[in-house]
């Protein structure tokens, strides 16, 4: 379930601009014969479709890929086997093998765990790729505070994380609690400052990084970030107690790698945005009373927008009606307008902090050498320039450069016109992605990728397990011989342990306060809450039993809400071929069959074998109560949709604290739209369905 701290906009009409429909594109017709399998390897020699002239048999350098030949493989990457292969769906994850050659599961979990946050609306587009690569971000994606959130988190988790290394190695470089490596770089700028090699000294420099990625850590050794004071460049107890991470600021236990920067992020969004309810109602507690019982009793609404990780909260502030207030609905309209270029923009710079980094680190089965070399070529002009270029020569082409393009604009306008009419894409392939960061992906494409790898082999990625059980305060694995500060083995254990002395007064002072009171203390407060909460999860349930009764009458609403609160019972095992869902309010199975010559997606009341259709008469009993089926090549759109509306799902995730099953809307390419509701692994489902085809989506 999506994380609290969502700030909505309710009670008001959206924009128009927000509920125009754009065109859409139409499908690509597909062809039902095999593949061909083209022999490649993961290094800069991999022969993959360019995106000027697209591979008859692969739309994309994404299904090239997936349908390459790897040197090096995991268990998705064999296909010696019939049907459809089961590699641990619903087994412990230290049962399940490697499942792609050169990645851990771990790291791959947490690409697609992201991807799962990160995409809700997909569509297939016939438009020429530039850049090679499928599932990029619309121009008219619509927006939702939901997908802004999305887009933040994205950003937390790749630029703000990223900053914060940055800064950290330059505290520890000025800090001088490294004296060989902060006296190597001093001297070496001496000496580049005294023979006014500056520039090329510094665009060497890069130009090594780049290409000789172990020059990366001997320059720039790593450390844990939570463990590197960002004052004083030496050792700091994290902000957690305990180093339970090593990729995180506060350093706080995870089950799995990347789950705590991923929580990091959740509630950097849900402090923004308390933040901004903070500001909203007005908050200033320095102007409270000293004693107020009865201010004291109440809760504090601005908590709202940070309580509670299983249900999205949010707070409503008193504001003067319409009547009163001829601008509130001018600038609340002017303000939702705008929001979709933030979102964009946000998303942008994200997708470019993730090319970046998948240039300088691939990921099979992506090229190696080839993303960096043209990187660093780009860095070799600059070079040879700056080894001829004077001080006085940059200064005096800055200057006309001003006064060229202060007193040129008729002259520039004219320029601008002639391009848009001769070339009216050449923005587009001047932007970063369709040159010099050509054919590297961001995470999401390159997670689509993967799943397509297992679905060009009958072999499914398994989805991310789940973190159910309370995290521990048991630091991670860590050589401190391998940690590259100035500090003993003694400070750093200090440093990531919690002190067991302050853990026992702790504990302590806990027991003594508790046996002096008694009985704990309730707030008139909490008992007015709970009274509330136990009058809606009442009101929740009836609402739900009515829904019952109208849905055996025929009301298509009343059908799309049963089973969205599935019982403890009803969660029963899914996937890789099955999935648990409803249509029209009935009970069945979601089949994806992609053994016979054309996969198709089928909902019945009967659950298959799970073969994928390997074996005909085992699909006999599914087929006969079959309402509907789809092949995955006709598929155009895919959607999902909450199982409620965004408020009823906050009410009844705070009133009932359970999950809410959502669903999935899938049309064809002639419009036709089937609706599933309450499916269990509908993340999932939403994966394996964009993987198996040649569709090019489009992210919407």
């Amino acid at each position: 379930m999506p994380m609290p701290g969502y700030v909505f906009r309710d009670g008001q009409p959206i924009p128009d601009s927000e509920l125009k429909q754009q065109p859409q594109g139409e499908v690509l017709p597909g062809s039902t014969t095999d593949m061909t399998r083209v022999s490649t390897t993961t290094s800069s020699t991999l022969n993959t479709p360019t995106s000027s002239t697209t591979d008859g048999d692969h739309a994309t350098d994404s299904h090239a890929l997936a349908n390459a030949d790897h040197d090096e493989k995991g268990a998705a990457q064999t296909s010696e086997h019939d049907g459809v292969k089961d590699l641990g769906w619903n087994e412990h994850p230290k049962q399940v093998p490697d499942l792609v050659g050169g990645l851990d599961n771990e790291a791959l979990w947490a690409l697609v765990r992201r991807f799962n946050k990160q995409m809700y609306h997909v569509k297939a587009t016939t438009a020429p790729l530039l850049g090679g690569l499928d599932l990029n971000i619309a121009d008219e994606d619509e927006f939702s505070p939901d997908k802004l959130r999305a887009n933040v988190e994205r950003l937390y988790m790749t630029v703000i994380i990223g900053l914060m290394g940055f800064g950290k190695h330059i505290a520890r470089l000025r800090s001088w609690r490294e004296p060989r490596r902060t006296g190597a770089f001093a001297a070496v700028y001496a000496l580049a400052w005294i023979f006014n090699l500056l520039v090329p000294t510094f665009m060497t420099t890069i130009i090594v990084l780049i290409v000789y990625p172990p020059s990366r850590s001997f320059l720039f050794p790593p450390a844990p970030l939570a463990l590197v004071d960002s004052s004083t460049g030496g050792v700091q107890s994290p902000m957690a107690g305990v180093l339970g991470s090593h990729d995180s600021a506060t350093g706080a236990p995870e089950k799995h790698k990347g789950e705590a920067v991923e929580q990091e992020a959740s509630n950097f969004v849900s402090g923004i945005g308390s933040i901004a309810l903070s500001s909203a109602t007005g908050k200033h507690e320095q102007g409270d009373p000293d004693s107020d019982p009865l201010n004291k009793s109440v809760p504090d609404p601005t908590r709202l927008a940070m309580a509670g990780a299983d249900a999205k909260t949010s707070a409503q502030g008193g504001t003067p009606t319409e009547h009163h207030d001829k601008t509130k609905q001018p600038m609340e309209d002017a303000m939702w307008g705008k929001m979709r270029p933030v979102m964009h923009a946000v998303g942008d710079i994200s997708d470019g902090w993730e090319r970046f980094a998948n240039a300088l680190s691939p990921t099979a089965p992506f090229p190696k050498e080839k993303p960096r070399l043209i990187l660093a070529s780009a860095f070799v002009g600059v070079l040879a320039v700056s080894l001829f270029t004077t001080s006085a020569m940059v200064m005096k082409g800055t200057t006309f450069g001003f006064g060229a393009g202060f007193f040129s604009d008729p002259l520039l306008w004219r320029g601008l016109d002639w391009l848009n009419r001769n070339y009216p894409d050449w923005q587009k392939k001047l932007e970063l992605r369709n040159s010099i960061l050509k054919g590297v992906p961001t995470n999401a494409q390159l997670t689509i990728t993967l799943l397509r790898i297992g679905e060009a082999n009958r072999a499914p990625l398994p989805p991310p397990p789940t973190s159910e059980q309370a995290l521990s305060n048991k630091p991670a694995d860590l050589d401190h011989d391998d940690v590259p500060l100035d500090a003993s083995s003694d400070e750093i254990h200090a440093a990531i342990h919690q002190d067991p002395a302050e853990k026992e007064a702790a504990e302590a002072a806990a027991a003594t306060t508790a046996g002096a009171e008694g009985k704990p203390k309730h707030r008139h407060g909490e008992h007015i809450i709970g009274f509330f909460k136990g009058t809606t999860r009442g009101g929740v349930e009836t609402k739900l039993g009515v829904d019952k009764v109208r849905a055996k009458i025929g009301s298509n609403h009343a059908k799309n809400h049963l089973g969205v609160l599935p019982k403890a019972s009803e969660m029963v095992p899914s996937g890789p071929v099955d999935f648990k869902g409803r249509f029209k309010g009935s009970k069945g199975w979601i089949n994806i069959s992609t053994a016979a010559a054309i996969p198709c997606v089928s909902w019945s009341k009967e659950i298959s074998d799970g073969s994928g259709g390997a074996v005909e008469d085992s699909i006999t009993r599914h087929e006969k109560h079959v309402a509907f089926k789809v092949p995955v090549q006709d598929i155009k759109e895919l959607k999902k949709v909450g199982g409620l509306g965004w408020k009823a799902k906050i009410v009844v995730g705070w009133a009932t604290g359970k999950t809410v099953a959502d669903g999935l809307e899938i049309v064809d390419k002639e419009g036709n739209m089937w609706k599933l509701t309450a499916i269990q692994y509908r993340d999932e489902l939403f994966n394996r369905l964009i993987a198996i085809g040649d569709q090019k989506w489009e992210s919407w």
